[in-house]
């Protein structure tokens, strides 16, 4: 026969039990989409890829118009007389994205006493905030880089120095001849003016800048007309990779007649990618067969990344999130209960959590 305190001690243990159950109840979690058959929330876990950002120039260059007498006047050797085009490695980048990932859809009933299904969603249907108000925050901003800016100096017409006897010179030979000569009476003109032994003197040092300024653009418009000129065109070529260990796999290829080619064309040279999976994390395989018990997230993994050329030089070196290195935990139904509604933001390229509170 059970005493009254072993009996109250059972009955106790017994409405925990029961309220327990029933907070764990509040939130159902399926696999899958439901088609139809139930109101809910469908969303991703995205599945982590590698995006690689690479800087390239374009540069053409135009032979100037006295290109064939640049050695002979001012010493100037080896100027190209063609036209040239070629390409420069400027940078690479690599960063993290995230995608939707198939095998990792999960479905949130609609239920009275949870919280859980009040979800935002990227366009993509990747999970982004649970019980946040929709669009406190924009989209996760890409990583600050320096603007690319043109550096080609853009110069004044040359011919409007020319003086009437140049222009009215005999042959091209002789008109090289006498701009050479121009570029030397500038250079003096400078060489004075830095010295204290020009004629007319500035007063200041902001009227000598102008001055030498002045003389610095004459100089090199003239000297184009020796050397040519180049004109260069800033592209940003954007590749996306599967997170795969390797340790010498061709990511693209570069030339510099051609450019960012793809991995498997031969006119250019391989760029190799090495990623290793650090292990940063215990991989446990999931149970697809069972629904899950709770909201799913990624717990994501830690690679190594490299990128670099034929000869071994490292172009971009980097620690990365890889969700795809890392499992899937699940956060506890509870957590959602209506009097204790608990705030998630998920990072939308791993799929990892970044904040947790409660109100």
């Amino acid at each position: 026969m059970l005493t009254t305190a072993t009996r109250r001690n059972l009955l106790l243990a017994a409405a925990l039990l029961a309220a327990t159950g029933y907070a764990g109840a509040q939130t159902e979690v399926k696999r899958g989409v439901m088609q139809g058959k139930d109101y809910g929330v469908t969303y991703f876990l995205p599945r982590t890829v590698i995006e690689i950002q690479i800087d390239v120039t374009r540069h053409t260059r135009t032979p100037g118009e006295f290109c064939k007498y640049a050695g002979r006047y001012l010493r100037m050797p080896d100027v190209p007389t063609q036209p040239q085009t070629y390409w420069t490695l400027d940078e690479v980048r690599a960063n993290v994205a995230g995608v939707p990932d198939k095998e990792h859809v999960y479905f949130v009933k609609l239920k009275d006493k949870t919280t859980a299904p009040l979800m935002e969603l990227t366009r993509d249907g990747i999970v982004r905030t649970i019980n946040y108000p929709y669009g406190w925050q924009a989209e996760k901003p890409e990583t600050p880089t320096a603007p690319r800016t043109d550096d080609t100096r853009r110069l004044p017409d040359p011919r409007s120095f020319l003086t009437e006897e140049i222009l009215m010179s005999s042959s091209t030979a002789k008109m090289a001849e006498l701009v050479a000569k121009e570029i030397y009476n500038i250079r003096d003109s400078k060489n004075a003016l830095l010295r204290g032994e020009a004629d007319y003197m500035p007063q200041d040092g902001a009227q000598l800048k102008l001055m030498l300024d002045n003389l610095t653009a004459q100089e090199e418009a003239m000297t184009q007309m020796f050397s040519g000129t180049v004109n260069e065109e800033h592209r940003t070529v954007s590749l996306r990779l599967e997170p795969q260990e390797t340790r010498g796999t061709v990511a693209f290829r570069f030339s510099q007649k051609l450019g960012i080619l793809g991995s498997d064309d031969l006119s250019g040279d391989p760029i190799y990618l090495s990623l290793t999976n650090l292990h940063t994390v215990a991989a446990t395989p999931e149970d697809k067969k069972k629904d899950p018990e709770g909201i799913a997230y990624n717990a994501p993994g830690r690679a190594h990344l490299r990128l670099y050329d034929l000869e071994g030089n490292t172009l971009c070196e980097t620690e990365c999130p890889i969700s795809q290195f890392g499992t899937v935990e699940y956060l506890a139904p509870v957590l959602f209960n209506k009097n204790a509604p608990t705030k998630v933001l998920f990072d939308t390229d791993t799929g990892g959590l970044l904040k947790v509170e409660r109100e």
